[in-house]
């Protein structure tokens, strides 16, 4: 298999994301989940993506499509790459191991449909809070807790934004 043909195989299809977790839970491995836009990938997004891998044996990221990270309202420019372009550069890094596009304003549907073992967020995000309306409830982290797994969030990269790097090039 090329490499480039072992990048593209890691972007797949919710029902084939479950296939290869099923896989992977039969040999006894722990599956971590994250996801976000993951817009232009930075420092921070790495060592955020290999900080949450460590927490388990593989890694799956949901990665917003374009209609919902424009319904995010991060900017009327946003994303700057298209989702299958975001896809194949997370799908490019060893820490990764699986990427799926979802549609949905949150990833809920899919927290349900892959039931990972670990849920991971930024830090920005509170994993004690219960309340789905706050701003820092972790979306699909009862689900994973009712199923026994683990809900966790890692300290983001000072200095490193989406946000940032799109500021700092509009200022040229």
């Amino acid at each position: 298999m090329s490499r480039l043909h072992a990048i593209e195989s890691k972007i797949v299809t919710i029902e084939e994301a479950k296939r290869r977790m099923a896989t992977w839970h039969m040999k006894g491995n722990k599956v971590v989940f994250t996801n976000g836009c993951f817009d232009i990938l930075h420092k921070g997004h790495v060592t955020y993506l290999a900080k949450s891998v460590a927490l388990g044996d593989q890694l799956v990221v949901g990665v917003n499509s374009d209609a919902s990270v424009r319904r995010l309202e991060k900017g009327s420019d946003r994303p700057i790459n298209a989702e299958a372009a975001r896809a194949f550069v997370l799908a490019s890094l060893g820490v990764v191991d699986l990427v799926v596009v979802f549609d949905e304003d949150t990833p809920e549907l899919l927290i349900h449909a892959l039931e990972p073992d670990v849920l991971v967020k930024g830090a920005d995000y509170d994993p004690n809070e219960t309340n789905p309306s706050a701003k820092s409830y972790i979306v699909g982290s009862d689900f994973v807790r009712k199923r026994g797994g683990e809900v966790c969030v890692i300290d983001m990269v000072e200095g490193f934004s989406t946000t940032g790097i799109v500021n700092k090039m509009k200022q040229g």
